[in-house]
C-alpha cells in the first residue's frame, strides 16, 4: 500500500449496524457529515465484523471506488482478543465511501505509533507517531534538580519513529536532522496535563507509579498511567490516565478518571507552560478549546500547543506567569476526555498561528461529528 497522508483528528466512529439476513455479499460504506474532506481513522467492533465477513485471520480491505488497499491494525485494548478493527480511511465532504473485504494477505503495514516506559533515564514513560513525540516523567525524576512535573513535547521533522534512537544517543536537546526537544516543562503541566487546583493553584500528585501499553501500533498506540494517592485539601484523591496516539495526528486523545473520596466533585485544570514573550492565543473556553503559538525562538523556531475537551466547554480560565490553566470540574468515576499535543512549524505541516488554530478547530468538529460506519 502506499504511505498513508494528510492524517487528522480521530474521533469514535458511529457504527450502524445493516447486516440484514441473505445477503451474499456485505460492505462497509463510511460516511462524512461534515461539508469538508476527512482522512481519519474510524473503528469497527471486532464482533460485527466477523459477523458480516467471517473469522478469517488473512483478509484485506479495498476501496471500491479506487482499488486501493486500506491499512488497518485490529485492536485489543489490552485484552487477549480483538476489539475492533481500526481503519484509516478518506472521506469527501458531505459524500461516503465503500470498502470491500477480500480473502487475501494484507500489504505490511509500517509502524508509525509506539510508547515505551524508558527505566534507562529516570524512569521516563515516552511515546510518538510520525508527526510528533511526548513524554512523562517517573519515580526516579523526583526531588531531582531536573524535575519536571508536566507532559514534555517533543519537535519532529521526520516520519520515522525517533524514540529508542533518541534515547540512545542521549543529545536530543541537539537537533541532528529529525528535530529535538527544546520544549521547556518546569513545574507547569507541560503541553497539556490535568491536575486538580486549589483556588487558582495547582495541587500536583507525586509522578506516574503504573504503566500499562494496551496497543501499541503499528497506526494506534494506547496506554494508561495510573498515580497513587495524595491530599487535595481535605480530600484524598487518586487517578488513571489513558492516551491514545493515532498515526499522523498531533494530538493525543487522553481519557482521565478520578477516584475522589469526599463528596465527590473536584476542580481540576488542563495546563499549557506560558513562555515569558507574547505568543498567540485562540482562547474559546465555551467551546472547550484552547491554543497557544508560542512566541519564535530563533534557535530552534515556533511551536504550538493545543488542547480541546471532548465535550462541554471550561468553567474558567485562569493566567499564571509561567502556563495558562483551563478550569473544570471532576466527578468520582467519571471519565473525562479531551485532546492536548502540539505543532512545531520547521516540521513544514503547520507554520503559523492560523495553520494550528484552524487544525485545533477543524479537529473540535471532528470530534463532535464522527464519521459514520455502516456494515450491509
Amino acid at each position: 500500500m502506499g504511505s498513508l497522508k494528510a492524517y487528522s483528528l480521530l474521533p469514535m466512529a458511529v457504527l450502524v449496524l445493516a447486516c440484514g439476513g441473505g445477503e451474499p455479499t456485505k460492505s462497509i460504506v463510511v460516511t462524512n457529515p461534515l461539508d469538508i474532506e476527512r482522512h481519519e481513522f474510524v473503528a469497527v467492533p471486532y464482533g460485527e465484523f466477523t459477523s458480516a465477513f467471517g473469522r478469517d485471520s488473512v483478509f484485506r480491505i479495498i476501496n471500491m471506488d479506487t482499488g486501493s488497499e486500506i491499512p488497518y491494525q485490529l485492536e485489543t485494548k489490552g485484552n487477549p482478543s480483538p476489539e475492533q478493527i481500526l481503519l484509516y480511511v478518506s472521506v469527501p465532504a458531505s459524500g461516503d465511501v465503500t470498502l470491500a473485504v477480500e480473502k487475501s494477505a494484507p500489504e505490511p503495514v509500517a509502524a508509525k505509533t509506539f510508547a515505551r516506559y524508558v527505566p534507562e533515564r529516570y524512569d521516563d514513560f515516552a511515546w510518538e507517531n510520525d508527526a510528533v513525540a511526548f513524554r512523562m516523567y517517573g519515580k526516579a525524576l523526583e526531588g531531582r534538580p531536573d524535575d519536571a512535573h508536566g507532559i514534555d513535547l517533543w519537535s519532529k521533522r521526520t516520519t520515522g519513529l525517533v524514540v529508542d534512537k533518541w534515547y540512545a544517543h542521549g543529545d536530543y536537546h541537539t537537533d541532528h536532522g529529525e528535530g529535538m526537544d527544546y520544549y521547556s516543562v518546569g513545574m507547569t503541566l507541560g503541553a497539556g496535563d490535568i491536575a486538580p487546583i486549589e483556588g487558582d493553584e495547582v495541587v500536583y500528585s507525586k509522578h506516574y507509579r503504573g504503566h500499562d501499553v494496551l496497543d501499541n501500533g503499528p497506526l494506534r498506540t494506547t496506554f494508561q498511567l495510573d498515580y497513587e494517592p495524595w491530599q487535595v485539601g481535605e480530600k484524598t484523591v487518586s487517578v488513571s490516565k489513558r492516551y491514545t496516539l493515532d498515526a499522523g495526528s498531533q494530538l493525543n486523545r487522553v481519557e482521565v478518571t478520578y477516584t475522589i473520596d469526599g463528596d465527590g466533585a473536584l476542580p481540576v485544570a488542563i495546563g499549557v507552560s506560558r513562555r515569558a514573550e507574547e505568543g498567540q492565543l485562540l482562547n474559546e473556553q465555551g467551546s472547550g478549546t484552547f491554543g497557544y503559538w508560542e512566541p519564535t525562538d530563533d534557535a530552534h523556531g515556533t511551536t504550538g500547543v493545543g488542547v480541546i475537551l471532548a465535550d462541554g466547554e471550561f468553567e474558567r480560565f485562569i493566567e499564571q506567569p509561567k502556563q495558562y490553566l483551563s478550569v473544570l470540574t471532576a466527578h468520582d468515576g467519571e471519565p473525562i476526555v479531551y485532546y492536548n499535543g502540539g505543532a512545531w512549524d520547521r516540521a513544514g505541516k503547520v507554520t503559523s498561528a492560523g495553520d494550528w488554530f484552524a487544525y485545533l478547530r477543524a479537529a473540535k468538529d471532528k470530534a463532535a461529528s464522527p464519521l459514520q460506519v455502516e456494515i450491509k
